[in-house]
């Protein structure tokens, strides 16, 4: 799960960071206005945590620009300010959550996990198709009731395909979305390939038929109904 962290506060956004990596959240951070608009346009995200008052600008560009272009991320507001000016406006423009500093980063984690669920998974914690069953919560697989041990790149890749099923996701998606790494710049994809040999030989001896296909040119597609 991709978390991108939209705050100028460097030691808080570190800690948050940090804390979500543990969670095996993969983050990314920015410091203004003007690189979180540049990071939406180009990437896409399963959860923003947005602080309202940045250097630039005020954080309700951001959600106004997601809404504009139709973006489905879930958002939770991360301020200071507790007005209940902001917090209607924030809701209005399509935020999820209103989270005021100081916070636990516990509770946080458990409002980004709700958020997800909502926006993702329809409030479900578990994903299942022809006998493939996920537990988003557990980290966890099987198929057929029996459980399957992948590594944690091998459910981030499964999960990811999943939660993109039936539609084409490109090898520099999926490459940005296992690295972390937003810049959008690698020599080969030669450790996406291996992630999924893989993970379809594990899920493949498991007894799940193979619904991972390679998109000539493209990336890859898992096909389920």
């Amino acid at each position: 799960m991709k978390i991108l962290i939209i705050e100028d506060e460097q030691a808080l956004s570190k800690s948050i960071a940090a804390y979500l990596a543990a969670e095996n959240y993969t983050c990314e951070i920015a410091a203004d206005c003007k690189t979180a608009l540049n990071r939406i346009e180009a990437f896409d995200y399963d959860c923003i945590l947005l602080d309202i008052s940045l250097p630039d600008g005020n954080g309700l560009q951001v959600l106004q620009a997601l809404k504009e272009n139709q973006k489905t991320e879930g958002v939770i507001i991360i301020s200071a300010r507790d007005s209940i000016d902001d917090r209607i406006k924030g809701l209005q423009l399509g935020a999820d959550d209103y989270l005021t500093k100081p916070f636990h980063l516990s509770e946080l984690s458990a409002r980004i996990a709700a958020v997800i669920r909502r926006r993702r998974f329809l409030g479900s914690t578990t994903l299942e198709a022809e006998g493939l069953a996920l537990d988003t919560q557990a980290r966890s697989v099987k198929v057929n009731q029996q459980p399957v041990d992948l590594t944690r790149k091998e459910y981030d890749l499964l999960l990811y395909l999943f939660t993109n099923r039936n539609r084409v996701v490109s090898k520099q998606a999926i490459a940005e979305h296992l690295s972390g790494d937003g810049e959008g710049l690698f020599d080969n994809y030669d450790f996406i390939y291996a992630h999924m040999k893989n993970l379809k030989k594990k899920l493949l001896q498991a007894g799940w038929k193979d619904h991972i296909r390679a998109v000539y040119g493209m990336g890859y597609k898992m096909e389920v109904p």
